[in-house]
């Protein structure tokens, strides 16, 4: 089927407290994977990029590999826009054919963050693809976004209402104690705050930084609005440890068909597992 956005499949996870799982596309393997565990699972499922990854795979090359999975999955697949750092790149990207968009301004003042919001809101609602964006700051990596962890911020319940209210965003993501990347100790996150937020707001809440984040404590989230849960360190470390282990045991192989194989199969069951783990 063709690309869908997420805005059906986040407003019905939010309305019924789970989650859709989404997951990192960096290459053509990893996306076969994220389909594979997707279908294998009958859950939509939500592929998504930086701009750093469509600028590494090249613009073109990274939307003909998403449309030709969509076409072919049985389940429905969106293309999200992660941490969109401009009103250019969204732009780039809505023009482009993506289906779902985030704009992240939290590194501004509050106004100016607004502001940003509404822009990006007023022309991806003109075409009809929904809009993320994040208040408060999540610390971490996430490819060339950088945030040390003295600059992390929670987000306020009272200023996120009013967020969602100024900018008229279709999903926020909120700073509640996750961070991108991988975690040096395991996270404190603040299922308190993250209710006070989801009670302000009447908008589905996003989860960024999930992988490393133990399960007991992604599916405690869901009863507070986080209806999209992101991975993406942990299908890279996973396909990258797979590469490592295949080329010990099989040093002369050059065959990517033969390589990547072991690689694809560990990732497709981790996403299996993910997106059991975000079900009701």
């Amino acid at each position: 089927m063709p690309l869908v956005t997420t805005k059906d499949m986040m407003q019905d996870a939010y309305n019924n407290h789970y989650a859709i799982g989404a997951f990192g596309a960096h290459n053509l393997e990893i996306i076969k994977s994220v389909i594979a565990g997707a279908e294998a699972e009958g859950s939509p499922v939500i592929l998504q990029t930086t701009s750093s990854t469509y600028q590494y795979a090249g613009m073109p090359y990274m939307i003909a590999m998403v449309k030709a999975a969509a076409e072919q999955a049985k389940v429905p697949v969106a293309l999200h826009l992660d941490h969109g750092e401009s009103f250019r790149v969204v732009m780039e990207c809505l023009r482009a054919g993506y289906t779902s968009v985030m704009i992240d301004g939290s590194k501004l003042p509050f106004e100016d963050n607004v502001a940003l919001v509404k822009q990006v809101v007023e022309a991806a609602s003109s075409i009809g693809v929904p809009v993320e964006a994040e208040l408060g700051t999540i610390g971490g990596v996430e490819d060339d976004l950088v945030v040390e962890d003295s600059m992390a911020m929670f987000t306020d319940p009272v200023m996120a209402r009013d967020f969602v209210q100024q900018t008229g965003i279709d999903s926020l993501a909120p700073a509640f104690g996750t961070a991108h990347g991988a975690y040096k100790k395991e996270p404190e996150l603040q299922f308190g705050l993250l209710e006070q937020i989801n009670s302000e707001v009447s908008v589905p809440l996003v989860m960024h930084g999930a992988s490393g984040v133990p399960e007991d404590s992604v599916r405690e989230a869901l009863h507070y609005g986080i209806a999209k849960v992101n991975f993406s360190t942990e299908l890279k470390d996973l396909f990258a440890e797979e590469l490592r282990t295949f080329f010990k045991q099989h040093p002369e192989e050059n065959d990517p068909r033969k390589y990547f194989l072991p690689a694809r199969e560990a990732v497709t069951e981790l996403v299996k597992t993910k997106i059991r783990m975000l079900q009701a």
